[in-house]
């Protein structure tokens, strides 16, 4: 494959917090406020993600040698929409009639309509073991990296358990996944999300989602032979 088809490189500037603009183009996606905690609370995570981390081309947005970002979390897509229009993927008018009856946008993202969306989520439990068999797939075949976003109640779902075990037996090293951890969870995780992860061979990291350098530096992180996690804390409690 020539380097020419590849995306770009992220940029390497200083770290930045989310900019107002996109903070309104969140608000343009209306019709399911029962899931804007949920959704809005992943902001500052995927525009970290497409600013600073991943390699993608909004004007080829299906490039072979892309980093793929999946979100497992797709009951609530309005941050990650918000982000793909921002970035260009999109116009941002899409985001002013999101579920209506011609609209590419719905409240669970559609790959098939939607440029920059990698798969079609939502049901919880599914995007990590999804992210988990796209790595294997790739893995000595393209540099691209894998980055799955699910929420910490979303663990509670048995699938999850075993596609973490599978990914640290494996040694995925160009797996990310970031855990967005709203201490909204029924089970509870004895000792934590992170060592959990640790526990089955994976990297862990654990930040604060408004930390912007320690987030930027914890999802550009990887190991060659060990898939990574990154648990943001969203509420202040128990963060590193």
């Amino acid at each position: 494959m020539t380097t020419t088809s590849s995306p770009p490189a992220p940029p390497a500037a200083t770290p930045r917090a989310v900019p107002r603009h996109v903070r309104d183009l969140v608000a343009r996606v209306t019709g399911d406020e029962k899931h804007d905690p949920s959704a809005h609370s992943t902001l500052d995570v995927v525009w970290t993600l497409y600013d600073q981390v991943l390699r993608v081309d909004a004007a080829r947005p299906d490039a072979p040698d892309r980093d793929r970002f999946l979100l497992s979390k797709g009951h609530g897509p309005a941050s990650t929409y918000a982000v793909l229009a921002a970035k260009g993927f999109f116009p941002a008018s899409w985001l002013d009639d999101v579920g209506s009856f011609d609209s590419p946008l719905g409240h669970h993202p559609d790959r098939t309509l939607v440029p920059g969306i990698e798969i079609g989520s939502g049901s919880l439990g599914h995007g990590l073991p999804l992210a988990v068999g796209l790595a294997l797939g790739l893995r000595g075949r393209s540099t691209a990296r894998v980055v799955v976003l699910v929420g910490d109640a979303e663990l509670d779902e048995g699938s999850n358990a075993e596609a973490i075990q599978v990914a640290g037996r494996y040694g995925l090293g160009n797996l990310t996944c970031v855990v967005v951890d709203n201490h909204s969870d029924s089970l509870g995780w004895p000792g934590g999300i992170a060592p959990r992860f640790s526990l089955e061979g994976w990297t862990a990291a654990e930040v604060r989602t408004h930390d912007q350098p320690r987030l930027t530096a914890a999802l550009r992180h990887t190991e060659p032979d060990r898939p990574t996690v990154v648990v943001v804390d969203t509420t202040g409690k128990d963060a590193a």
